[in-house]
C-alpha cells in the first residue's frame, strides 16, 4: 500500500480548498510534491500543474486528474450583513443547508454557516423539496454591511469547509475526493515511474475548471499534445440502497478501479491495460458509465488535436458532490499498479488505432 509520504501527501491536498475557478492552493501542494521527484513542473496560464517524466520523449502519454472541486462564490451582501451566494460547478442543493463554509479571502478564510429558516417556519409544502440557492444565506456572525465588508468582498470564493477522516485502515472520507483522489493516484503514478524511468514521455496533470466543462484539460492537452492519455477520476459506486445495478453497474468500494469501456475508451488501450491487469493480478471493475460519453476529463483529451487513445480510470466514490465522500485507499492503489504498469508497457511504437494495432 502507500507509504507514509504519500498518505500525508493525500492528507495534505485534502484539507486544501480549491473551489473551480479558484484552485491556487492545492495547485501548490500538488507541484511542491511532485517537484520533489519529477524532471520537470510547470503551471499553465489556466491553473493546470504539469509534471513531465521523459519530457522531450517524441511518444508522449498524459495523466489527468482535477483537483478543483465544487463550491460557490458570493454575489450579494445584504444591509444585515447576510451573503448570498451562487453555484460553482454541480451542487445538490438537499446538501446545502446547515453547512459550515470557508470563504477564501485575500486575508485567509472566514468561517461561516449557511442558513434558512428553522423548518418550524416553512410552510408545509416547503418542508420536502429542495430551497433555491437564493433562499439560503452565509451567516458570519455580524450584524451589517458595513462590518462585513471589512471581511469579504463579492466574488470571493467559497468552500465548503475541509475534512479529512481515516473511517478504518482502509477507507477515506472528505469533501475533496471528487477529485483530489485522482489528482493523488496521478502523482503517485508518476513517483514510481521516476524510480522506474517508461521508455516514453509521460506527463502528469492536476487540471482546473473541470467542474464547469473540463476546461484544464482542454488547454494542458493540446499543449502537451499527447498520443495517450489517462483520465482518473471517481465513479458511483453502486454498492448502497437504492442504486439499481441493472442501470449502473455493479461496483463496490474496495474491489479495485474502475476500467471504463464506453465511447471515451480506445479499444486497443483497453484490451492492453485489461492484459495488464491480469498478468499482474490487479483486481479491476468493469464500468460502463452512466452515460456513453462525457463526464470528466476524458472525453476532452481524446478530441484533442487529430485524436488521443484515451482511458478512463474511476475511483469508486460513494456520496458524490457532498461534504462526506468515502473512497478506498486500496482502490485508489490498485489504479496507481495499473497506470504504472500499463505505461512501462509502452515501447513508443503504438499507434492505437482500433483494428489495426
Amino acid at each position: 500500500m502507500f507509504q507514509k509520504k504519500s498518505l500525508a501527501f493525500l492528507e495534505k491536498l485534502l484539507l486544501t480548498s480549491s473551489p473551480t475557478g479558484f484552485e491556487s492552493a492545492a495547485a501548490k501542494v500538488f507541484r511542491e510534491e511532485t517537484e520533489t521527484f519529477c524532471d520537470r513542473v510547470e503551471t499553465d496560464v489556466l491553473g493546470n500543474t504539469i509534471a513531465a517524466i521523459n519530457p522531450d520523449a517524441p511518444f508522449r502519454v498524459m495523466l489527468a486528474g482535477h483537483y478543483d472541486e465544487i463550491g460557490f462564490q458570493i454575489t450579494y451582501i445584504s444591509d444585515d450583513g447576510l451573503i448570498y451566494f451562487r453555484a460553482n460547478g454541480g451542487i445538490d442543493k438537499l446538501n446545502v443547508p446547515s453547512s459550515e463554509v470557508d470563504i477564501l479571502t485575500a486575508n485567509g478564510p472566514v468561517r461561516g454557516v449557511i442558513g434558512k429558516k428553522p423548518i418550524h417556519l416553512l410552510k408545509a409544502e416547503e418542508r420536502d423539496r429542495a430551497l433555491a440557492l437564493e433562499d439560503m444565506w452565509i451567516d458570519i456572525g455580524v450584524d451589517s454591511r458595513e462590518e462585513a465588508e471589512k471581511l469579504v468582498s463579492v466574488g470571493d470564493p467559497v468552500a465548503n469547509r475541509t475534512n479529512f477522516r481515516m473511517l478504518n485502515e482502509n477507507r477515506i472520507c472528505s469533501k475533496g475526493l471528487d477529485d483530489k483522489i485522482g489528482a493523488f493516484v496521478v502523482a503517485e503514478v508518476m513517483r514510481k515511474l521516476a524510480e522506474r524511468r517508461p521508455a516514453v514521455g509521460v506527463f502528469g496533470v492536476g487540471t482546473v475548471q473541470e467542474e464547469v466543462g473540463y476546461r484544464g484539460a482542454k488547454v494542458s492537452c493540446f499543449g502537451v499534445a499527447p498520443q495517450v492519455g489517462f483520465g482518473i477520476d471517481v465513479g458511483f459506486a453502486t454498492d448502497l440502497p437504492d442504486i439499481p445495478k441493472k442501470v449502473f453497474g455493479d461496483v463496490a468500494l474496495g474491489k479495485g478501479p474502475e476500467v471504463n469501456r464506453s465511447c471515451d475508451s480506445n479499444l486497443p488501450l483497453y484490451d492492453r491495460i485489461m492484459r495488464i491487469s491480469r498478468e499482474n493480478k490487479i483486481p479491476v471493475q468493469i464500468s460502463t458509465g452512466h452515460r456513453a460519453t462525457g463526464g470528466t476529463d476524458t472525453c476532452c483529451m481524446q478530441m484533442n488535436r487529430d485524436g488521443v487513445a484515451t482511458a478512463l480510470i474511476s475511483i469508486p466514490n460513494r456520496y458524490m458532490h457532498s461534504q462526506v465522500e468515502i473512497c478506498d485507499l486500496r482502490d485508489a492503489y490498485g489504479a496507481v499498479e495499473l497506470i504504472t504498469e500499463t505505461i512501462l508497457s509502452f515501447t513508443g511504437k503504438e499507434t492505437f488505432r482500433p483494428g489495426l494495432d
